[in-house]
């Protein structure tokens, strides 16, 4: 079955409005884990407006489960990424003014700088993957800088779901086929939730993983954390 990575940014947002270690970032962390959760997702910014570095080797020491570590290789996050070994670290082309992620790479345009990042993280024995817009022209070059997997950036998909599913889904299943038959690796994340994530899966079911952070958080509010990670298994399973 798709794991599913809960990214934990929006409890930071929370903590750090106020100062101080409330809510306790890495609390939820290992509370999310017993819920049910496959994973820990972070995206450490260079502002530090929700997750900050210290977050990151907290989250590495304390759990058991996968940490995957997403952002712009920088400098400094390379650094940090050297220094944690997370199991997984997603490469995504954000501007430190992003509000939030908002494209993937052009994995050919880029792909020197992709292949000289892939291959420092690799032989750490650290997963790569690469975020990527549902083309298979990036995802080729994706495989083609070495990368472990691709993550297709959903946010399309899942602004078109409720006008035509159909039509919404067609890009992303040529590029998770393509995938697929290049050898990679498939994760997905951005705006996924509970009305789309299942349709989703049902079309490509060999998703390794999901990365689901701000429906699934802002569903909490209402619903509890630890009921609301069962929903999202339960999608997951097509239940």
């Amino acid at each position: 079955m798709t794991k599913l990575s809960v990214n934990i940014n929006k409890i930071a947002v929370v903590r750090n409005s106020r100062g101080g270690n409330v809510p306790d970032l890495l609390a939820a962390a290992l509370a999310i884990e017993r819920f049910g959760a496959d994973g820990i997702t972070v995206h450490p910014r260079p502002d530090a407006r929700h997750i900050r570095y210290d977050d990151v080797r907290d989250l590495k020491r304390s759990i058991s489960t996968e940490l995957n570590v997403e952002g712009n290789p920088i400098d400094s996050f390379c650094r940090l990424v050297d220094q944690v070994r997370p199991a997984q670290v997603t490469l995504v082309p954000d501007a430190p003014d992003a509000l939030t992620s908002n494209a993937g790479w052009d994995t050919v345009r880029n792909s020197g700088f992709l292949t000289q990042t892939c291959s420092r993280f690799r032989e750490q024995g650290i997963r790569v993957s690469i975020f990527v817009d549902p083309d298979c022209d990036m995802v080729r070059g994706a495989a083609e800088c070495g990368a472990d997997r691709v993550e297709l950036y959903t946010e399309a998909y899942a602004r078109e779901y409720a006008a035509d599913r159909e039509r919404a889904v067609e890009p992303y299943l040529r590029a998770a086929e393509e995938a697929r038959r290049l050898g990679l690796g498939l994760n997905a994340g951005h705006d996924l939730n509970t009305e789309n994530l299942a349709y989703f899966l049902c079309r490509i079911p060999w998703c390794d993983e999901v990365s689901i952070g701000h429906a699934l958080i802002s569903d909490a509010l209402y619903w509890g954390l630890e009921n609301t990670v069962g929903i999202y298994r339960r999608c997951l399973s097509g239940r």
